[in-house]
This record gives C-alpha cells, sequence and structure tokens, in this order.
C-alpha cells in the first residue's frame, strides 16, 4: 500500500509538471505578436476614400508621387524607398487640430531621430497658400529634422488624389474641385507601400500606439 501511495506521488508530481510545461507552451503560442493588418478601401471610413476604389478589397498601395518640400528639393516614393513612414495632411494657417498633430508628429520625430529605417511625410491641403518659403518659416519653427520629415506642396490634384486614393484620411470638400477636408488621422505605411495602420494625429493615446506599431513593423524585416 505504501509503494503504491509513493507510486502515485511520483506520478501526480510528474503529471503536474508536464501540464505546466504545456500551459507555458500554449500561452507562448499565443502570446506571438500578430503582424499588422494591410488596411484596404473597403475596410476605411467611406468618407475618407474616393468613390472610385471604395470597393477595392485587396491590393491597395500608395501611388507615386512627385512633390517639393520645405527645401525646395523634389520629393518622389524613392525617397521613401525601403522605409517605413508615417504620413498625414496639414495646412501652416490652422489653428484648430493642426498645431497638435503637428506636436504629435515631433513626438514620433524625437522617437525615430536615430532610426534609419523611419521617416515622416507631411501633405499641405494648401499648396496655393504653403510656398516653400512658408514651409520652411513653418519647419524651423516647429523643429523639423529636415533628414527625418518632409513638408511638401505640390499640384492640389495630386495632393488631392493622394489623401484619397492613396492614404485614405482626407475627407471630401464639395464647395470646389479637389477641395479637402483634413482630418487628425495619420496613416502608417510599411516599405510596400501598404497601410499598415491609421491612428487618431491629436490623441496622444493613439500616437503611443503608433510608435508602439513601428516597432512591431520592423520586426517584419528582422
Amino acid at each position: 500500500m505504501l509503494r503504491y501511495l509513493k507510486q502515485l506521488k511520483v506520478f501526480f508530481i510528474i503529471f503536474a509538471i508536464v501540464s505546466v510545461v504545456i500551459i507555458y507552451l500554449i500561452y507562448s503560442a499565443l502570446a506571438i505578436e500578430q503582424p499588422l493588418p494591410i488596411y484596404q478601401p473597403n475596410r476605411v471610413d467611406a468618407s475618407l476614400v474616393d468613390s472610385t476604389i471604395q470597393h477595392k478589397k485587396k491590393y491597395h498601395k500608395v501611388a507615386n508621387f512627385k512633390l517639393v518640400n520645405q527645401n525646395g528639393d523634389t520629393i518622389t516614393q524613392d525617397t521613401y524607398k525601403d522605409k517605413i513612414y508615417v504620413a498625414d495632411f496639414f495646412f501652416t494657417t490652422c489653428q484648430t487640430i493642426c498645431p497638435i498633430m503637428t506636436h504629435e508628429m515631433s513626438r514620433i520625430q524625437n522617437e525615430i531621430m536615430n532610426d534609419d529605417e523611419v521617416m515622416l511625410l507631411s501633405h499641405s491641403v494648401t499648396p496655393e497658400i504653403d510656398s516653400v518659403a512658408q514651409l520652411k518659416r513653418y519647419a524651423i519653427k516647429k523643429g523639423v529634422n529636415d533628414k527625418k520629415w518632409n513638408l511638401v506642396t505640390g499640384d492640389r490634384k495630386q495632393i488631392y488624389d493622394l489623401a484619397r486614393k492613396s492614404y485614405l484620411v482626407v475627407k471630401h470638400d464639395d464647395s470646389e474641385d479637389y477641395g479637402m477636408v483634413h482630418t487628425e488621422n495619420f496613416a502608417l505605411i510599411d516599405k510596400k507601400k501598404q497601410i499598415r495602420g491609421l491612428y487618431n494625429g491629436i490623441s496622444p493615446t493613439s500616437v503611443d500606439s503608433l510608435i508602439q506599431d513601428i516597432k512591431r513593423l520592423k520586426k517584419e524585416y528582422q
């Protein structure tokens, strides 16, 4: 009887150890970080998406572009080749959400300052007002680092199309051709020109999530 009890005790000890190991392995498997989603036009708020692509379910990417930054330099998709970047839309004379958005972008800039893989890109929705000189004054005032962050201006139609057909972050203004009602949205773009996240650019909590998602996205390329 005593021998049987000893064997039973050994059995339960082994069973307990095996159970702990199995539970640990299951937990570890569940805890594996999932990749960020790839955003498609049909899964984004329709008011932010051009009607011609609202049905699109896959293969969406940011279109090629050619714009001019605060230094008068030409900025194209090649400037962001093999880069992760955060994009938004703003205008320098905005007194409402833009100063907050710029502050949050500055916070991201501080986080990525020494990271060669990540950059920022801000598009003016009033290109007829935001000349190169105006963007430069704004950049200096806001502490923009030219190597990390481009403020760009250019053809209104191109910027409109980028906002609503590529980044999916701006509303249409029915009062004029290619009119834009900019929003507080930030878009996280991967190295394949795909949207991997959309965030509230005036919410520090949402921008905190964006910063963490940049780190998650970087892991996909390791």
